[in-house]
C-alpha cells in the first residue's frame, strides 16, 4: 500500500515557474515508479512524466518536453515536477501516482494521490 500527497501547486503568470513535491507514505516507495499526470475541466486525464524506481529513467509528454523535469529523492520518499515556462494550457488538476512499471496510461497506476490545482495565467 503507497498513500501520495502532492503540494506546490498554486497560481502562476505565463512563463513563471512552479514545483510540485509528491509525498508517499509507507517502505515500498523505492521499488514503484513513479508518473504525473493532469486532468483540465472537461478533459481526460493526461500523461505527463514519469520516473523509473533507481537508475532515474524518465519519459515525458510531448507537450512538456524541455520545459519539466521530473526527479525523485528515495530517502526522502518524494518524487518532484519541476515546470518552467508555463502556460496557459499547463492549467489542471496535477496527480501523481505509482505504478509497477514505466507506463504512461493512468489505468497502469495503482495508487493516487488527491491531486493539486496549478493555474496558469495569461
Amino acid at each position: 500500500q503507497v498513500q501520495l500527497v502532492e503540494s506546490g501547486g498554486g497560481l502562476v503568470q505565463a512563463g513563471g515557474s512552479l514545483k510540485l513535491s509528491c509525498a508517499a507514505s509507507g517502505r515500498t516507495f523505492s521499488r514503484v515508479v513513479m508518473g504525473w499526470f493532469r486532468q483540465a475541466p472537461g478533459k481526460e486525464r493526461e500523461f505527463v512524466a514519469t520516473i523509473s524506481r533507481a537508475t532515474g529513467t524518465t519519459v515525458y509528454a510531448d507537450s512538456v518536453k524541455g520545459r519539466f523535469t521530473i526527479s525523485r529523492d528515495n530517502a526522502k520518499n518524494t518524487v518532484y515536477l519541476q515546470m518552467n515556462s508555463l502556460k496557459p494550457e499547463d492549467t489542471a488538476v496535477y496527480f501523481c501516482a505509482a505504478s509497477q512499471g514505466l507506463r504512461t496510461l493512468p489505468q497502469s497506476y495503482d495508487y493516487w494521490g488527491q491531486g493539486t490545482q496549478v493555474t496558469v495565467s495569461s
